[in-house]
């Protein structure tokens, strides 16, 4: 790998709270009407947790979060996709932290982001030893704006109280937040003995997969309050207790968020790979977002080969936009396509708005108020077309096989120009530039 100046570094900031959909800003007339007819669920009431300058609960928009999988002691290719991630959209970015070379890099992967101007908070992801990692390197605990703490794996027998301990004082040195992560497949195995050896002896014991469940949220508690009791602050703590499954994640985290008032982090363990995973995450997240629990979210897909380690990042933003939680990105509706539509031009057309979209909004978010939540619509035929593309902000109906060549565009509901020949996808394009320029403010 050659050698990255930070001059090569391409510069992505990610001011946490300042991205789009997270202040006091002005929204359009459509997406307060939307607001209305549909509001998004009322928010479980938790603590706020600082992580760097994004807020974890407390009332604040729902946090999209990712991981990255490089080798932490590779400082240039982690911060190669921190920086992808965090363009992408990923307000906190996860690191791991498993050896004395990946925490000697901390620092330093910091402070290239820093000079390439990428604020995005790291968070370390610590296992087995990371009361060793916390106070061999100074550079480390202070690099990062947040420690992830497993306490099934954090130490064992009569260890793990007091490596536990380590790992809070640290954070209460440095002025940090921890997660409490308890992970269904790295579960305490003595308590989940102990939990289950008392079930056992019940007149009526309970299926042993609720009793882990139980083990899972009990773990989470009784950390956290080991935690404060060392000295940690009430808002300096995020709970989570992940498992794989959809119907498993929704009982648990009903039941913890009932119990608790602290941050809730939400996410399947392992989501699994392409639709599957993004199936999966979007059936568990949307229905315990519904009921207003989670604070900040991570997708956990398992990427293809080769694959865009960003799109978990994309699927986080689109699961919170589609509920109505918050806005990133102008929306595209289109149609799936029937035996009238036979032509691939409206799926091309669809395409590229939605790519011209995602590419221009770093420019957009910044200029212009509001403008995430402008809705286009690309339709393929004359049934449905005309009036979805009413419905949206601007839309275009595209002919379907055998009508007659012509693609009428309507803009705010009103029937605007129609379109024919080659040049529809260009024209279609500086139509929705002109639009953004005239209809939002700019920044000031």
């Amino acid at each position: 790998m050659q050698p990255v100046r930070h001059a090569d570094l391409p510069s992505t900031d990610v001011p946490g709270t300042d991205l789009p959909g997270t202040g006091p800003e002005r929204v359009s007339p459509e997406a307060e009407y939307r607001s209305v007819v549909n509001p998004a669920p009322r928010r479980r009431q938790s603590i706020g947790v600082k992580v760097g300058a994004v807020t974890i609960g407390g009332g604040h928009p729902i946090v999209v979060q990712s991981m990255t999988n490089t080798d932490t002691a590779d400082a240039l290719g982690t911060v190669r996709q921190v920086q992808a991630l965090a363009a992408a959209g990923s307000e906190l970015v996860r690191i791991t932290v498993n050896t004395e070379e990946a925490a000697r890099q901390i620092g330093r992967i910091r402070e290239l982001l820093d000079a390439a101007g990428c604020r995005v908070p790291l968070i370390g992801d610590f296992h087995y030893n990371g009361h060793l990692l916390l106070t061999r390197y100074p550079d480390c605990a202070e690099g990062l704006a947040k420690y992830r703490i497993n306490p099934g794996n954090v130490g064992f027998k009569h260890k793990r109280d007091s490596q536990f301990a380590t790992m809070i004082e640290t954070a209460i040195r440095y002025d940090r937040p921890v997660r409490i992560g308890v992970n269904w497949g790295s579960l305490d195995g003595e308590l989940l003995t102990r939990m289950m050896d008392d079930n056992a002896r019940l007149s009526e014991p309970r299926d042993a997969r609720e009793v882990t469940r139980e083990a899972l949220i009990v773990s989470a508690l009784e950390s956290a309050r080991r935690a404060e009791a060392i000295g940690l602050a009430r808002d300096h703590i995020v709970l989570s207790c992940k498992v794989s499954g959809v119907q498993d994640l929704i009982a648990v985290y009903t039941d913890l968020g009932a119990r608790c008032d602290y941050a809730l982090h939400l996410g399947l363990t392992e989501a699994g790979m392409g639709s599957k995973g993004i199936v999966a995450s979007a059936a568990g997240l949307a229905i315990l977002l519904q009921q207003g629990i989670g604070d900040t979210i991570r997708i956990s897909l398992t990427p293809e080969p080769g694959g865009d380690r960003t799109t978990e990042v994309i699927v986080a933003q689109e699961i919170l936009q589609t509920m109505g939680f918050r806005s990133f990105t102008p929306l595209v509706t289109a149609c799936p396509g029937c035996g009238r539509t036979t032509s691939t031009v409206f799926q091309e057309l669809a395409d590229k708005i939605q790519s011209f979209v995602r590419s221009q909004m770093p420019i957009w978010g910044e200029r212009y108020v509001g403008v995430e939540d402008m809705s286009l619509a690309v339709m393929g035929c004359v049934v449905n077309g005309p009036g979805e593309s009413k419905h949206a902000d601007i839309g275009i109906s595209l002919p379907g096989t055998g009508e007659v060549p012509a693609a009428p565009v309507f803009i705010d509901g009103e029937k605007a120009m129609t379109l024919r020949g080659e040049g529809i996808a260009e024209e279609f394009q500086r139509i929705v530039e002109e639009y953004v320029e005239r209809r939002y403010a700019r920044r000031a």
